[in-house]
C-alpha cells in the first residue's frame, strides 16, 4: 500500500471544490495542514452547483438534503454551529410517487400521515410498516457506527467489528427488494422505498438489502432544503473552510498530477504553471482522475479495474410564471413497470420505453428562489452513460424527452404549460462530463453493487502512487451529499495517519 513516511511536509493540494474536497480541506486544516483547493469552475460545489437565470435560482444537482446530522458534525468539528451559517427548511410531506395508471403514494416523516398512506394502499399494512422502521433503525445504527466510516481496505477487518447477530441483521445476501418484501406486500410501497436503486446504479432486485437504511433515514430524520437551495449549504461549507484558513482558488483548472519515482511531486495547471505539492487529493471522479490527470510512468497502471458506473442524466431547469398546482416539492414519476425500466436502463443501456423521471419545485419550500409569483422547476431524467448512449443528436433527444415529460405531467392533472416557461436551461450528459469531470457522464459516481461497497470500493488512498488520495462519490463511502462529507473526513484521516 502506498503510504509514506512520518514527517512529510504538511501541504496538501485538493483538486476540485466539491463538498468532498471542501470537507477534506476543513478537517486537514483543523490538523494544522496548509491546504489549497483548485476548482475548475468559477464557483465551488461540483455536482451541487447553482444556475441563475433571469431571476430564477436553480440547484444543478441534488435537490433535497438528508441526514443533517452529518453536516452538523462537520461544523461542530470546527467549533461552529451550522445554524449560524445556514437555515434548514423542512420538506414534509416529502416525496410523492405517481404511477402511469394514476396510482399515487406520499411519504412523510409524520408517522400518522405515513400510516394513513400505507393503509390507503393496502389495509392492514401498519404492522409491517412498524416492523420495517424498527428493523431499519437498528441497521442504520450499525451501519453508521461500524461500517460506513470504516477506512479498512479488507473485508474481514471491515466486518470484524460486527457481532454475528449484527452481521445477520444487515442482510448483505438479500436484495433490497427482497428485504422490503419482508415487511410490505404492496408492490407500490416496495417500488417507492426501493426507488433509490436508480441512483445507486442497480435495480432493487440487485442491490444489497442493507440499503433499506436509505428510505428509513429519510423517514426518520426528515428531508430538508437549505434556505437559498442546496447551494446555500455549499456556501456555508465554503465559508467555514475559508474561516479555517483553507485557500480556495476558483477558475483554476488542473491539467495533470505530476508523478516522480512513484510519488506525487505536484500539479500542472491548465495555463502551464507547475506547482510542487507533496500530497494531492483528487475530488474529481476516481476514474476521471486515473484516465485524464495521471500521466508519465504511472499511466501503464492507471486504468486498473473497470468500475461499474451509475447512469447519466439529462436535466431541465425551467422558470415559470405562476404557481404549479397539483404537485408538491419533490415527485417521482414511475412507469407502469419500474423493474422493466431498471432492466432497460441498467442492463440494456437504453432509455426506457416508459420514461421514469423526477420533478422538483424547490420554490414550493423556499419562494425566494423564484421571482414573485413564479416557480423554479427542476426535472431529472436518467439515461445511459455516454459510452452506451450511442451516436445520437442530443438536442433532438431533449425535445423528444421533453414532449414525453409534458404528456405525462398533464395526464396527472398537474397545471404546467410550455407557454408558462419564461427561463430555461438544459444540461446534457456531455455537459455533466465536461463541466464537473464526471466519468462517462455518470451522474452519481461508481455504482453501489456489493462488490463496490466498503473495502471493495475504490479506496481513498492510491494503491501505487505515494501521496495521492481520493475523495468524493466514487470512493468510500459512496454517493450523496452526506456520504461525500463523510468521504472528506475519511480521506483526511488517511492523510493524517500517514503523515503524522
Amino acid at each position: 500500500m502506498a503510504t509514506f513516511g512520518k514527517g512529510t511536509t504538511r501541504r496538501v493540494a485538493i483538486i476540485g471544490g466539491g463538498l468532498g474536497g471542501l470537507s477534506a480541506a476543513i478537517h486537514l486544516s483543523l490538523k494544522g495542514f496548509e491546504v489549497t483547493v483548485f476548482e475548475t469552475n468559477p464557483q465551488v460545489g461540483g455536482r451541487a452547483s447553482r444556475l441563475q437565470v433571469d431571476g430564477f435560482t436553480f440547484d444543478t444537482g441534488p435537490s433535497l438534503l438528508n441526514y443533517p446530522w452529518v453536516f452538523k458534525e462537520l461544523f461542530q468539528a470546527a467549533g461552529r454551529r451550522m445554524e449560524d451559517y445556514v437555515e434548514l427548511l423542512p420538506v414534509d410531506p416529502s416525496i410523492a410517487f405517481f404511477w402511469l395508471n394514476g396510482d399515487h403514494f406520499q411519504l412523510s416523516s409524520n408517522l400518522r400521515h405515513l400510516v394513513q398512506e400505507v393503509e390507503r394502499l393496502r389495509e392492514g399494512s401498519t404492522p409491517g410498516l412498524m416492523a420495517f422502521l424498527a428493523d431499519a433503525a437498528e441497521k442504520y445504527r450499525i451501519a453508521f457506527d461500524k461500517l460506513v466510516c470504516n477506512n479498512s481496505d479488507h473485508l474481514l477487518p471491515w466486518l470484524g467489528s460486527l457481532s454475528w447477530f449484527e452481521l445477520l441483521r444487515m442482510r448483505f445476501w438479500r436484495s433490497l427488494d427482497g428485504e422490503l418484501g419482508r415487511f410490505f406486500r404492496d408492490r407500490r410501497v416496495r417500488d417507492a422505498l426501493g426507488s433509490y436503486g436508480m441512483y445507486l446504479g442497480g435495480s432493487p432486485r440487485q442491490l444489497p438489502g442493507i440499503f433499506s437504511i436509505l428510505p428509513y433515514g429519510e423517514l426518520a430524520l426528515g428531508l430538508w432544503l437549505p434556505r437559498g437551495g442546496i447551494y446555500g449549504l455549499v456556501q456555508a461549507v465554503e465559508r467555514l473552510a475559508c474561516e479555517m484558513g483553507v485557500h480556495i482558488l476558483t477558475s483554476h483548472p488542473v491539467r495533470k498530477i505530476l508523478i516522480s519515482g512513484g510519488e506525487v511531486s505536484g500539479i500542472e495547471l491548465k495555463d502551464g504553471r507547475v506547482e510542487s505539492w507533496p500530497i494531492v487529493i483528487s475530488n474529481v471522479d476516481v476514474p476521471t482522475t486515473r484516465h485524464q490527470l495521471i500521466e508519465g510512468p504511472a499511466n501503464g497502471r492507471r486504468a486498473g479495474r473497470t468500475l461499474a458506473m451509475t447512469p447519466s442524466v439529462l436535466t431541465f431547469y425551467w422558470g415559470t410564471r405562476g404557481k404549479v398546482e397539483g404537485v408538491g416539492h419533490h415527485t417521482i414519476f414511475f412507469p407502469s413497470n419500474p423493474q422493466q425500466a431498471y432492466w432497460e436502463l441498467i442492463e440494456q443501456h437504453r432509455i426506457p420505453r416508459e420514461l421514469p423521471f423526477y420533478l422538483s419545485i424547490a420554490s414550493k419550500t423556499d419562494p425566494g428562489l423564484a421571482p414573485a409569483g413564479g416557480s423554479t422547476i427542476f426535472i431529472l431524467v436518467p439515461v445511459p452513460i455516454l459510452s452506451r448512449l450511442g451516436e445520437r443528436n442530443l438536442d433532438d433527444l431533449c425535445g423528444s424527452l421533453q414532449d414525453q415529460i409534458f404528456h405525462r405531467i398533464n395526464n396527472h392533472g398537474i397545471a404546467l404549460d410550455k407557454r408558462d416557461i419564461v427561463a430555461q436551461r438544459t444540461l446534457l450528459p456531455t455537459d455533466w462530463a465536461e463541466r464537473f469531470g464526471l466519468y462517462d457522464g455518470s451522474a452519481f459516481g461508481a455504482a453501489h453493487t456489493f462488490f463496490q461497497m466498503g473495502p471493495f470500493r475504490y479506496p481513498n488512498r492510491d494503491k501505487a502512487i505515494k501521496g495521492l488520495y481520493y475523495t468524493g462519490a466514487s470512493t468510500i463511502p459512496g454517493t450523496g451529499l452526506p456520504m461525500v462529507i463523510l468521504s472528506g473526513r475519511m480521506t483526511a484521516e488517511r492523510v493524517w495517519g500517514d503523515v503524522c
